[in-house]
């Protein structure tokens, strides 16, 4: 069983010269008892724990159904609505603060869901190596760390290898959804994504849409709003 506070995941790195750069920190978040008897008691029935094995997901599940991955997920709340509404579909989670993974794993609970499983570890390695290439019907990447400072840029998770791990993931005619409330992040993102043989912007060049039905909004977002941000939401089809 994943232990967080002995075992915390593994970031990944990018190489930059000489050094490596991590597309993430592990921030010290207040982590309570409730969420740490989530991950005592709930771990067996929604945690997946990394093996770096190419996983077999019907067996997972029991099912054999369309698969969405939320990476990134904070506290859980927008994947545990979204699993909840849309039970034909199985949902796999990524997060690497325990917190938020404790806090989900105690949702679901609640809810009885049967639909979610959840890695506490970093979200491309789990993608390169226990993701099947095109298993995935739909990947999310809801605001994800803006990594706002000019010299933080490079960071942040959506780049050009990134870019070309998801299309290998996504079956064709699948849908990566990205959402931020970073106007400069979201002209990073089209740089990126625009460029991405395999993947087509459902709204046309550099275009972005309405905040979708099926997408609830998240604390962050709402948080963003009062700060005065807009929100940029992207669809793109894998081709």
């Amino acid at each position: 069983m994943t232990d967080p506070g002995k075992l915390p995941p593994k970031p990944f790195t990018v190489e930059e010269g000489h050094r490596r750069v991590r597309s993430f920190v592990l921030r010290q978040g207040r982590f309570t008892p409730a969420q740490q008897r989530a991950f005592d008691l709930l771990w067996p029935r929604y945690g997946l724990d990394y093996t770096g094995q190419a996983r077999d997901f019907d067996a997972v599940f029991g099912r054999r159904a369309p698969r969405v991955l939320e990476i990134g997920f904070g506290n859980g709340e927008a994947l545990r609505a979204s699993a909840a509404q849309d039970p034909a579909r199985d949902y796999l989670g990524i997060e690497v603060h325990a917190p938020g993974v404790g806090r989900l794993l105690n949702g679901l609970a609640q809810d009885g869901t049967g639909n979610v499983r959840v890695y506490h570890h970093d979200a491309v390695e789990v993608l390169q190596h226990e993701i099947g290439d095109g298993a995935l019907a739909e990947v999310r990447i809801w605001f994800p760390d803006p990594w706002h400072k000019k010299r933080h840029h490079k960071r942040r998770l959506v780049n050009a290898e990134f870019a070309a791990l998801l299309v290998r993931k996504l079956a064709p005619g699948g849908r990566l959804h990205l959402a931020t409330d970073w106007q400069d992040y979201a002209e990073q993102m089209w740089d990126v994504l625009d460029a991405t043989p395999g993947l087509r912007n459902s709204a046309g060049a550099r275009g972005h849409v309405p905040r979708p039905a099926w997408r609830p909004q998240t604390h962050f977002e709402a948080r963003g709003q009062r700060l005065g941000h807009g929100v940029w939401d992207l669809l793109y089809d894998r081709i």
